[in-house]
């Protein structure tokens, strides 16, 4: 009888682990208790009673079977509910399963989960020998199993940009994608390439509505090689159009030799090429990038570093070069003021969340025995203690101190006393850093300080421990600090141009280190950058839910959708056009040449594929004398590709071995490149809808373009589960995405419109207003300023 069943389990809700766990008698005695009294009340009927009462209760005895797979498998359920929780401030998945509310996903589940098979089943050797898995500079004589492989693929539609496989084999909850800091080492380049381009096209906007005349009159800093480039370049051709001059830039020259020595990030570093045969070599930036070339790119960052330091205000050449420049001194004092942060950041931790007396002890611990710097570091940290103290302090540090005699004692004692030498002398007596001098006091004056309230009460301090250097009449060592400082400021307006391409940390290292790899990235990140060269320069918001469905069947059914999204222009066209140009060479000619005339069309068309490989080696290095590498510990390594695939298909496939296995592995890029040629059938439902980008396009009308475009159909499937979205919805249909226009591009509305604009010729694209008067012969290039 299904009464007593349902009263049981009401009853089991008590203690529902013990009751329907194993405690079955003890269910059954409660549950009959109840029907008696239920019908001692009237609730039910005496005949209820007595046919309830011989029922026996019946428990299932199979085991639950959870059949929604592993992580592996859920994951991209599993990130669209965590989104859709927050965006409904829901704290627990377990609250948003009890909603009734379907969601239709831009995700392809059919294809989703044929994916996630193929990249489980290469941790089986004999599957990834199949996959092409095994070679040079792939896997090798390693395990397949610990290796992790992530591959995203997205997709840029008139509405917005679509997932449309987020898979892993990785059978946990972590998504590497997005929850990684990685080291991916060469795909710092394609940031630093887009950097690069940039600052072209803003010098350009900036110079070309100049005559050769007003433009042989700019004053530019001899450090300024990007300026003096450009500046060149529109003397040498009055009138170029954007596209030509970008075009240009990407055939500028760099040497690859490695013997230069670098200063940067705070001391002098050398660096090397993946390839030896590269090292005598002088290649433009196309070849630099097909190839991977280390050094290249060092010297384009040192490029994009002088720039950068040339636009900070108040910087000049002047500075380094007169030591009466009244400037010196402000550069110094914000350099003294910046290291004093750093060192009182590493002293503060060293001294955090500690008690008075233990401060005291680790400080006066990592001192020697010796008794001037004691009784100078005492007399500091404690100047109104009495002779007395003094006296029993140093008893307690220096066994020997009764043979010292009180008249030697009482001269210590003076010596070091208040007002008697400066913080900087101070810590020179102790030796100890002065900064750590005045924490150690400030914290045992102060117990409890908070890390800020220490940094707002040293500000004389930071800057006084420096005098030495601001007053010094060595010029060298102040210009080393001032070209320090310099490459930190250049380095922040660096990380604000990649912040607003999606790079995904508050910070760069600052060091040239970054153009191939230093300061790490994220795969999650790299797909956006790719997304927005993908969609000619226009950064859309990514859209992983079209449809909210609530209470379907009910009174209360209600169906939401997406509102429109507005895009935003990050750069040009002819930037995205030349990125790709530079993309394509290095699947062409270059890294990932495995991967040329990979993808053919069932109507016989080949669809070019882009992109950029960077592989990263994470170690702990630790050097003896001299450079030579004392010890190599392994951290994580990574094979990353970051690619497109014809006009609108855009991803990232990842390969990863965490911890320290990581160094049994000697894989390279070519390992994420391997892998993605084997996934493109599997891939091929939704591939096969791409189109050539549209710089491959044979030039037409406009209006023939736009009506072209407008024809093509978005026919991916839609993976409904009960899953999130992020964004605002409304139940209105959702309409084409626009672009929000910005001072140095023109309008753009859709997709369609942009592959329209780009099919011009582009002699007709991007030229500047007409100059202010012509070139006269004796303004012809004659006399440029040289050109690297």
């Amino acid at each position: 009888m299904a009464y007593k069943h349902v009263l049981s389990l009401i009853i089991a809700q008590r203690r529902p682990s013990g009751y329907l766990g194993g405690d079955h008698q003890t269910l059954e005695q409660l549950t009959d208790s109840h029907l008696r009294l239920l019908a001692a009340e009237g609730v039910i009927s005496n005949e209820l009673k007595e046919a309830a009462l011989v029922v026996q209760l019946k428990y299932r005895t199979d085991t639950y079977q959870d059949e929604s797979g592993d992580f592996a498998t859920k994951k991209a359920a599993n990130a669209v509910r965590t989104r859709l929780a927050a965006l409904m401030g829901i704290e627990r998945l377990y609250d948003l399963d009890r909603i009734d509310l379907s969601v239709k996903t831009t995700l392809n589940g059919e294809v989703q989960h044929k994916v996630t098979e193929v990249l489980r089943r290469l941790k089986d050797p004999a599957y990834a020998r199949a996959a092409g898995l095994y070679g040079d500079r792939l896997l090798g004589a390693a395990d397949p199993g610990k290796v992790i492989y992530s591959l995203t693929l997205q997709e840029v539609t008139p509405d917005g940009v679509k997932p449309r496989i987020q898979a892993d084999n990785f059978d946990q909850p972590f998504d590497i994608n997005q929850g990684t800091k990685l080291d991916l080492g060469s795909t710092a380049k394609l940031r630093t390439l887009v950097t690069y381009l940039e600052i072209i096209e803003k010098l350009y906007l900036q110079y070309a509505t100049l005559s050769p005349r007003a433009l042989r009159k700019v004053d530019v800093d001899t450090g300024d090689e990007l300026s003096r480039w450009v500046i060149n370049y529109l003397i040498q051709n009055p009138g170029a159009s954007l596209k030509s001059i970008v075009d240009a830039s990407l055939d500028r020259s760099y040497s690859a030799s490695p013997r230069e020595a670098f200063y940067t990030g705070g001391g002098v570093q050398y660096f090397k090429n993946f390839k030896r045969e590269d090292d005598g070599k002088v290649l433009t930036l196309r070849e630099a990038t097909r190839h991977s070339v280390n050094l290249v790119f060092i010297r384009l960052m040192r490029d994009i570093r002088r720039y950068y330091m040339f636009q900070v205000p108040g910087a000049s050449a002047n500075i380094l070069k007169n030591i009466d420049d009244p400037r010196r001194g402000e550069f110094l004092k914000r350099f003294a003021d910046r290291e004093g942060q750093e060192f009182m950041t590493r002293f503060y931790n060293k001294y955090r969340n500690k008690s008075v007396q233990e401060i005291r002890e680790i400080f006066f611990s990592g001192l020697r025995p010796i008794r001037g710097r004691l009784a100078a570091a005492f007399r500091y940290i404690y100047p109104t203690a009495s002779y007395e103290e003094f006296v029993e302090f140093m008893a307690s540090r220096l066994p020997e101190v009764e043979k010292l005699g009180s008249k030697k004692l009482h001269a210590l004692y003076a010596m070091y006393g208040p007002d008697k030498f400066s913080l900087a002398d101070q810590g020179y007596v102790a030796r100890v850093h002065p900064l750590e001098l005045w924490l150690v006091r400030y914290l045992i004056t102060h117990p409890g300080s908070r890390f800020k309230e220490a940094i707002a009460e040293s500000g004389e301090e930071r800057i006084a421990v420096y005098n030495w250097l601001i007053k010094t009449s060595r010029k060298n060592a102040q210009d080393i600090r001032i070209r320090n400082l310099l490459e930190v400021e250049a380095f922040l307006e660096i990380h604000r141009s990649w912040k607003r391409l999606g790079y995904p940390f508050d910070s760069l290292v600052p060091s040239l280190a970054t153009a191939i790899g230093s300061s790490a990235d994220r795969p999650a990140a790299l797909v956006e950058l790719m997304g927005i060269i993908v969609n000619n320069g226009v950064k859309f918001p990514t859209i992983l839910i079209e449809e909210m469905h609530f209470a379907k069947g009910t009174p209360f059914e209600t169906i939401v959708k997406k509102q429109p999204i507005e895009g935003e222009r990050m750069f040009s066209t002819e930037v995205a056009m030349a990125m790709r140009g530079v993309l394509m060479d290095v699947v062409e000619k270059g890294t990932a040449a495995r991967l040329a005339h990979a993808i053919i069309r069932d109507d016989g068309v080949q669809i070019p594929i882009g992109g950029k490989t960077g592989t990263g080696d994470h170690r702990y290095i630790t050097f003896a004398g001299a450079g030579v590498v004392k010890s190599s510990r392994a951290v994580n390594r990574s094979a990353t590709f970051v690619f497109f695939i014809g006009d609108r298909f855009f991803g990232t496939l990842t390969a990863f071995v965490p911890g320290s296995s990581a160094a049994q592995y000697r894989f390279t890029s070519a390992l994420s490149v391997q892998t993605l040629k084997y996934l493109l059938p599997t891939l091929k439902p939704i591939i096969n809808t791409a189109e050539l980008p549209p710089e491959l396009l044979v030039p037409m009308d406009v209006d023939d373009v736009v009506e072209e475009g407008a024809a093509t159909s978005d026919t991916d499937s839609g993976l409904t589960t009960t899953a999130p979205t992020d964004g605002e919805f409304t139940e209105e249909s959702v309409a084409p995405a626009v672009v929000k226009q910005s001072e140095k591009a023109e309008p753009t509305s859709g997709r369609d419109a942009e592959r329209a604009k780009s099919a011009v010729p582009s002699d007709t694209m991007s030229k500047p207003p007409v100059a202010e008067e012509e070139l006269t012969e004796e303004e012809k290039p004659q006399d440029e300023m040289p050109v690297e």
